[in-house]
């Protein structure tokens, strides 16, 4: 993670390489029924941030972008938790899911921090 404040296209672009890397990993899981219940499972939460971040930019109101960002926040916190149900099943392994992971905290808490910052705003009207 970027130790200067990211600018609002740069997350934006993280967040979509982070659906695509999502996506690699839908595609890794096995086609067994569980494997594939998270795969649809997971690409739902893991595409969803970005668009959604993308959303917030163009919100209409404070209120309405620190919304969007805690419904991004939301589905990546869902993520993370499939991420982890595919490593307790074995469906992939540990070390092949450690990037993504790591990438799913740093988003977490950048989103968790913007969003914090955008309720306060709204709160200091």
């Amino acid at each position: 993670m970027k130790n200067e404040q990211m600018t609002p296209k740069e997350l934006e672009d993280r967040l979509i390489d982070f659906a695509v890397r999502i996506g690699n990993v839908a595609d890794a899981l096995p086609e067994t029924p569980l494997g594939q219940h998270i795969a649809d499972q997971i690409l739902r939460s893991g595409t969803s941030p970005a668009p959604n971040y993308s959303e917030g930019c163009a919100a209409e109101s404070r209120r309405d972008f620190a919304h969007k960002l805690s419904i991004s926040l939301k589905e990546l916190r869902e993520t993370k938790t499939w991420l982890r149900i595919i490593r307790k099943a074995d469906l992939i392994p540990t070390k092949r899911l450690h990037a993504i992971t790591d990438e799913t905290d740093q988003l977490c808490a950048i989103l968790s921090q913007s969003v914090h910052t955008a309720k306060e705003k709204v709160r200091g009207r």
